[in-house]
């Protein structure tokens, strides 16, 4: 009786690993570019409000903008949990094959190391 393969060790398994692999550092750009874009986006909006505040701006332009500032705060967080996560899953999926041969000198493999050390900054 043959022994039953993995699909991680077949070839079509590798391609699926690939394929995974690319998806979650593709993730985690995107991810750390819209949270730094978010970022900067609340420090804007917070010297916005500063600025109105210190100009005696009326209340309502003044709850306006302290809505937007909060909104724009709450974005930075959700961003950073949901970057928090991918790079979760991705340093445990490149734990899991940077050790298999067929993944020895991957330029995906580098890829991922890169983002992820890209992500930690």
């Amino acid at each position: 009786m043959p022994l039953a393969t993995t699909p991680s060790s077949t070839p079509d398994g590798t391609v699926a690993m690939h394929r995974q692999l690319k998806i979650k550092v593709d993730a985690t750009k995107r991810l750390r570019k819209e949270h730094n874009l978010y970022r900067e986006e609340a420090q804007a909006q917070e010297q916005k409000l500063s600025k109105l505040a210190n100009e005696n701006a009326e209340e309502w332009e003044l709850k306006h903008a302290k809505r937007i500032a909060e909104e724009s705060q709450r974005m930075v967080k959700d961003t950073r949990d949901r970057l928090d996560k991918v790079v979760q899953e991705l340093t445990s999926f490149v734990a899991s094959i940077k050790n298999k041969p067929e993944f020895e000198n991957d330029e995906e493999l580098v890829k991922a190391e890169e983002a992820l050390t890209a992500a930690s900054v």
